[in-house]
């Protein structure tokens, strides 16, 4: 079971592990205050492509199909989330604001259809 959340949202009791699946570091986070388990940078979008969408609602399916690719090509990340995932509850902790078009729900999709 997998479920999405901002970083900046407390811990609740069903969160099982939370994986922070950004490239960068939160903004305004300060390193005491960051309540996640495991950081997977490299499960994270590649700098090029982060900043190409930039949160464009418009280039989201767009997004979407590169950030798809991208993972089809990082076995060795995709590999390793999915360890986290087998092994019980997690969820994935992102940063951005928009919380239905991010990184964190392309991943989650991602890795739904590929255990399909």
């Amino acid at each position: 079971m997998v479920k999405t959340k901002r970083v900046y949202e407390p811990r609740s009791p069903g969160d099982g592990k939370r994986i922070y699946v950004d490239r960068l570091w939160p903004r305004g986070l300060k390193k005491a205050e960051a309540d996640f388990d495991v950081w997977l940078k490299d499960i994270a979008p590649s700098d090029r492509l982060r900043k190409w969408f930039n949160h464009d609602p418009v280039k989201w399916k767009d997004f979407e199909k590169r950030y798809w690719s991208e993972l089809s090509r990082n076995g060795e990340a995709v590999g390793e989330i999915l360890k986290y995932v087998n092994e019980g509850p997690v969820t994935f902790v992102f940063s951005a604001k928009d919380r239905e078009r991010n990184n964190a729900i392309a991943l989650k999709e991602f890795l739904e259809r590929k255990r399909k």
